[in-house]
């Protein structure tokens, strides 16, 4: 066995991987960008060597400085997680070249499985079901038109070489046919440096099911059941679970056996995936195969008590497969939510920022069988509280995982996981996440790539009004805090205390979630034993039971309420009934002047660059004028003066990346 490893990744699958191997008794080697140098992958592993800027294609792609920084600490492997060089064949021979273990497949497997159009005609050579299509070497327009044609619509075209969603076009008639595959093939050269495309019938309402395999070198090859990874936006996933529901014994035995012999059609070693695209009558059709850990694989861990990595680090290291076909179980049911730094009302943009308060669901142990298993509900995370989510990188937070007895216990284990976990300081898509796992149709497991989109109205609804129980706890949240803030100076004592009457003032709350929301006034009216809270025309007679930091209980006249208030700046983020409500507060005092000292920062509308600044400091402008102009996901943004006014001050340059809702400039109003 291996005593060092380095780990060619970041964020939360190194910590994964460093966490297997400190439990083996192998140390690791981390490597970080410029801009991880304070990340928990960082701190986590015995070692850490920084290999280059920010930008993945200077450090993170760079084969040559992870083979440099493996030599020069003494590792022995080079476990590449998932994504960067994870599917690199050349990296794996460069690794191999240096005397080195890559930890994953053969370089021969992962080329064999790199082309879309190789792989399925290796595939239909193995006897794997393929889905009706074309998968060769001609691309001449018409004659794909024709294939298309024969196949009848709708057909899906994918770029070759393709994957992540891009380079691929759904066309529902013949005639729209030329544009689309211009379109892919545009997008295909742009995204891969490669425009071949395969086309294949379009599947109405198809799943997307696929299956954990793992081989190894001595002729040993299993695969670890099923995981159903059907729901996605943007032909990216969002939720996963294992087993499939609806699976039967004679379906999971078929694609197993068929996912075993793709794998040994390209002589894999170690952990792979092959993906199947299903059919609702249970008919499935090979789609690709990753070689490589998947994102994914802990809810086969749950439902198999077993350590993949560990299965890796293994069989890297040549021994043969810790467990054979017959000795694998199911036990349970699995599913994982993949927590991201994003906003699903805006499109699913990736959001960036410090996460400024985390708060993350209590562990929940349990044993299977002779394996333990960490727990029922786990996360694997790549950050901390305190940590920045930089525009560099992908956008996830974590990754949280339950396990229950049956389908229905995992769901009402995830629905409770989910109100538990707290986020402030960058969007995200817990609330989203909340929707999806109780919508009928993901409840039901009446699955399709399609849910979120024939399942809008009910995931994207439209903003309730906030309720006096939310309003409640920011109020309360707010006075206490002033309480505490003069605990010590008896000239700023708020108490509340008159000689004559109680004081009553009117606190201004607006829901942050909408635009140009109206403030709502709530009337607090000081008591002896609390506070007399009005919204309109309801009232309700307000005390304070328990405040322990961030937390509060409440009665309201008879009712117990609980929740977490998190204040930042003018923002109160309250966190009560499994739900989250972002609050502006309008302090009259702390405002009074300040929209005569400045006209406002005009902000970022989402995270990108800076590629035009129109304007210098101490310029005058007309409302309307451009100032500045961004780059966010591929799109011109430009940012224009809200009235006429000067400038005073331009807070970023060209080329700079600025984070969603960052102050781009001071604007004084004329």
């Amino acid at each position: 066995m291996f005593t060092k490893i380095l780990i060619a990744n970041r964020g939360e699958i190194a910590c994964r991987v460093a966490a297997t191997a400190r439990k083996m008794g192998i140390k690791t080697v981390a490597v970080y960008s410029e801009a991880d140098a304070g990340a928990k992958h960082v701190a986590v592993c015995d070692e850490a060597v920084c290999i280059g800027p920010a930008a993945a294609k200077e450090s993170y792609l760079c084969a040559d400085k992870i083979i440099a920084a493996a030599l020069a600490t003494g590792a022995q492997a080079i476990h590449p997680g998932y994504g960067f060089l994870s599917e690199n064949s050349d990296f794996a021979d460069a690794c191999v070249t240096a005397g080195l273990v890559f930890i994953g497949p053969p370089a021969s497997s992962i080329r064999a499985m790199g082309s879309k159009s190789a792989a399925k005609s290796l595939m239909e050579k193995a006897d794997v079901p393929l889905v009706p299509g074309y998968h060769g070497d001609n691309q001449d327009a018409d004659f794909l038109q024709l294939e298309a044609d024969k196949m009848g619509y709708p057909v899906l075209l994918k770029a070759s070489a393709g994957g992540g969603g891009k380079g691929m076009r759904v066309i529902e008639k013949s005639a729209d046919f030329k544009a689309a595959l211009a379109s892919c093939k545009r997008e295909a050269i742009s995204s891969f440096g490669d425009d071949r495309v395969l086309a294949e019938k379009y599947l109405q309402r198809p799943r997307h099911i696929e299956i954990q395999v793992f081989a190894d070198t001595h002729g040993n090859c299993v695969y670890l059941f099923e995981r159903d990874c059907s729901v996605q936006r943007r032909h990216q996933k969002v939720l996963e679970e294992a087993p499939a529901p609806g699976m039967t014994l004679e379906r999971r035995a078929a694609m197993g056996n068929a996912a075993v012999a793709a794998a040994k059609a390209v002589g894999y070693v170690g952990a792979g995936t092959v993906e199947f695209i299903a059919n609702q009558d249970g008919s499935f059709y090979f789609m690709e195969m990753n070689t490589r850990l998947q994102v994914e694989h802990p809810v086969t861990e749950m439902i198999t008590g077993t350590d993949l990595v560990e299965w890796q680090l293994r069989v890297a290291a040549g021994e043969p497969l810790p467990m054979l076909q017959h000795q694998l179980k199911l036990h349970g049911h699995a599913i994982e939510a993949r927590i991201y730094a994003e906003n699903p009302e805006k499109g699913f943009l990736p959001s960036t920022g410090t996460l400024k308060h985390l708060r993350t669901p209590s562990a929940v142990t349990f044993e299977l069988g002779n394996a333990s298993i960490p727990a029922a509900v786990r996360i694997d995370s790549g950050v901390r509280a305190g940590d920045t989510i930089s525009p560099f990188y992908d956008p996830m937070i974590a990754k949280l995982i339950v396990w229950g007895e049956d389908r229905n216990e995992a769901l009402a284990r995830m629905a409770q996981a989910l109100s538990e976990y707290q986020i402030v300081g960058l969007a995200n898509n817990i609330a989203f996440l909340q929707r999806l796992i109780a919508s009928q149709s993901f409840s039901s497991a009446d699955l399709d790539t399609g849910l979120i989109e024939r399942n809008g109205d009910a995931l994207f609804p439209a903003a309730a009004p906030v309720s006096i129980d939310v309003l409640a706890l920011a109020a309360v949240a707010l006075v206490t805090s002033e309480k505490s803030a003069a605990a010590n100076d008896p000239f700023g004592n708020t108490s509340g205390w008159r000689m004559n009457s109680g004081l009553q003032r009117t606190l201004h709350f607006a829901d942050a979630a909408l635009e140009d929301a109206e403030a709502q006034p709530l009337t607090v009216e000081y008591q002896s034993d609390g506070w007399q809270i009005g919204l309109g025309s309801a009232s309700v007679k307000t005390t304070l039971s328990l405040h322990d930091n961030s937390d509060f209980r409440l009665t309201l006249d008879q009712r117990a309420v609980r929740g977490s208030v998190v204040r930042d700046g003018d923002v109160f983020h309250v966190f009560a009934g499994g739900g989250r409500t972002a609050l502006n507060y309008n302090d009259p005092l702390a405002h009074a002047g300040a929209a005569e000292a400045d006209g406002g920062r005009l902000t970022a509308p989402m995270p990108g660059k800076v590629v035009a600044v129109l304007v210098e400091k101490g310029q005058h402008v007309k409302k309307g004028e451009p100032l500045v102009i961004m780059e966010a996901m591929k799109m011109e943004h430009t940012i224009a003066a809200p009235g006429d006014g000067m400038v005073e001050e331009v807070l970023y340059a060209i080329g700079d990346q600025v984070a969603d809702g960052a102050p781009l400039l001071a604007f004084k109003l004329a």
